[in-house]
């Protein structure tokens, strides 16, 4: 299999026939060996339907049902799970990702070796309300990672096969995936200025509650590039300073009693804040022992329960 588009859909019933009709359209042109699987993530309208009519008139089309809603992540990792394609290319179901810049991004991947391309809506047709938390995401994103793109959360994205098999998204980590990638040790990552096209059907699903996960998850990002594999550098790390600050503070007043007699040592405040870090430095200390015990132990996270496949 030369190339898989894999393609989250939640409630876009009156679109998807038209992106299938127009990636075959592209697909022909290309002449190579493709498919689209196209995972529905708990739509409730008549997305499954659709799909399952568009199946009979055109072969590539592949098809994962999940019982209920999970989210963009889930269905991005269900997808990259079931391809087989050499080159995997992620789009959105709405229509305002262009199968037109397919044949390039396939190209940059198979032709000019890079791991990932992200595209760059550089012209948008989004309303000033998803602009703005865009802009943040990706200025706060390119900081805290290094990774000079300017547009990390474009549903349009090209990586390798051995990327996609090789990590793993959940919660709404979906856009730092060039993080995750760069992380994972795939560095070649390229950007392509792509077309954005308005919202043609529907309702865009970005909330204000998406804000606050995506800002939740960079940090858990930054956390487990760091610290994943190794926990107790982080809060073995802390504990060891906050004991080691209580000690030379209970040490000091243990001196001024016992040598220079000072009175009143077990009323003064910094007493209390010599014990006090003591406590919690023990405390984050053992959080680190179990969490290394526990690191080691996790079991795939990705499970999703499926209702079908076509």
């Amino acid at each position: 299999m030369d190339l898989t588009i894999v393609i989250p859909l939640f409630n876009e019933d009156e679109s998807i026939g038209e992106l299938v009709s127009w990636i075959s359209k592209v697909g022909e042109k290309m002449n190579i060996d493709y498919e689209a699987i196209i995972v529905d993530d708990g739509s409730t309208d008549k997305s499954w339907e659709t799909l399952i009519e568009l199946k009979q008139k055109f072969s590539f089309v592949k098809g994962i049902r999940f019982r209920r809603n999970y989210g963009k992540s889930a269905a991005l990792n269900t997808g990259f799970n079931a391809a087989s394609g050499d080159v995997v290319i992620t789009m959105d179901a709405d229509l305002q990702d262009s199968p037109e810049e397919i044949p390039d991004l396939y190209k940059m991947i198979k032709e000019d070796n890079y791991d990932l391309v992200s595209g760059w809506k550089k012209k948008r047709h989004d309303p000033l309300s998803k602009r703005i938390p865009s802009k943040l995401f990706n200025r706060t994103t390119r900081w805290l990672s290094g990774i000079k793109l300017n547009d990390f959360n474009c549903g349009l994205k090209a990586y390798s096969l051995d990327l996609v098999k090789s990590i793993e998204v959940y919660g709404e980590m979906h856009r730092y995936i060039p993080v995750i990638a760069k992380n994972a040790g795939f560095d070649k990552i390229g950007e392509k200025v792509v077309q954005h096209q308005a919202r043609k059907y529907g309702v865009t699903k970005f909330g204000l509650e998406r804000v606050l996960r995506g800002y939740l998850d960079l940090m858990s990002i930054s956390f487990m590039t760091k610290f994943g594999k190794r926990p107790m550098h982080f809060f073995g790390g802390i504990g060891t300073l906050l004991s080691l600050v209580g000690i030379l503070v209970l040490t000091y007043l243990s001196i001024s009693k016992l040598f220079f007699d000072v009175p009143g040592i077990s009323q003064r405040p910094l007493f209390y804040l010599g014990m006090l870090s003591i406590i919690i430095g023990v405390q984050l200390f053992i959080a680190g022992f179990l969490a290394e015990m526990i690191s080691r132990n996790t079991p795939n996270r990705n499970e999703y329960s499926i209702k079908e496949t076509i």
